[in-house]
């Protein structure tokens, strides 16, 4: 089933095509959302037909060949090109991953790439990240102690300690999670989403924090944690094979053990 969903008054109409050089014979077909709000006019899917013999392997690399040789108004983000910094994160063929480490091969027929769904739309595959990165920050996503530092080394932990930090710190913040949450899409204005989640709980793990208390009490809400319903979307789409729903359940066990 596919995770991506329009909004229920979008009116997306089909848009140009735009023709592979002449001679090319190893064709593949690329249709993307296009929307640019300035110009009034409804979103559309502009259809790519791009050479596959002089493009790389990933999406990204065709996404990269289309705006530079043959539409360059097709606006997106991206910046490592390896999985690391989350900025490509966009739904291609039904599901939110991130476009660099997307094999084309992967996809059969069509190319189908749409912006990450169910949030506005800044231009084109952009969409407007504010809330979300309002919603980390709410978290507090820094180490936070009481105690004085060790005078002559760092704060270390055990090899054990440490370990409860994997499958936590790879975390990109690619929102390929929280936007396939149909709870985030329903109240993603007071639910704080898997990827906050997970990052709220890498420092509730972390050994050398010493305020799990207040940040427990900070997602105590009806809304910021409890609107997980362990639909598992999350994990089924993190494109860094992590599981932000074990997070969320972690969190829920330390606020029985508290209590």
């Amino acid at each position: 089933m596919a995770e991506f969903a329009l909004p229920a008054n979008s009116k997306v109409k089909t848009g140009k095509t735009h023709k592979a050089p002449d001679g090319a014979t190893n064709i593949k077909r690329f249709q993307v959302y296009r929307y640019d709000p300035d110009s009034g006019d409804n979103p559309s899917v502009d259809t790519y037909e791009v050479d596959m013999d002089a493009c790389g392997p990933m999406v990204l690399d065709a996404l990269i060949k289309i705006k530079n040789e043959m539409d360059s108004t097709l606006t997106f983000r991206r910046s490592c090109r390896e999985g690391v910094c989350g900025s490509c994160a966009m739904n291609v063929d039904g599901s939110n991953t991130l476009s660099c480490i997307k094999a084309i091969d992967e996809i059969k027929g069509d190319a189908k790439i749409y912006p990450l769904p169910h949030m506005e739309v800044v231009k084109d595959l952009v969409p407007d990240l504010k809330r979300a990165y309002a919603q980390y920050t709410s978290i507090e996503p820094w180490l936070k102690t009481t105690s004085p530092p060790p005078p002559d080394k760092e704060r270390l932990q055990s090899p054990e300690e440490r370990a409860k930090l994997d499958g936590l710190w790879e975390c990109v913040l690619c929102f390929c999670c929280s936007t396939s949450c149909p709870s985030y899409w329903w109240n993603g204005d007071r639910y704080l989403g898997p990827a906050a989640l997970l990052q709220a709980y890498r420092w509730i793990a972390d050994s050398r924090d010493e305020d799990t208390g207040e940040r427990l009490d900070n997602l105590e809400d009806p809304f910021r944690l409890y609107r997980c319903h362990m639909i598992m979307n999350c994990t089924k789409t993190c494109p860094k094979h992590l599981n932000p729903a074990k997070a969320i359940a972690e969190i829920k066990m330390h606020m029985v053990e508290r209590r």
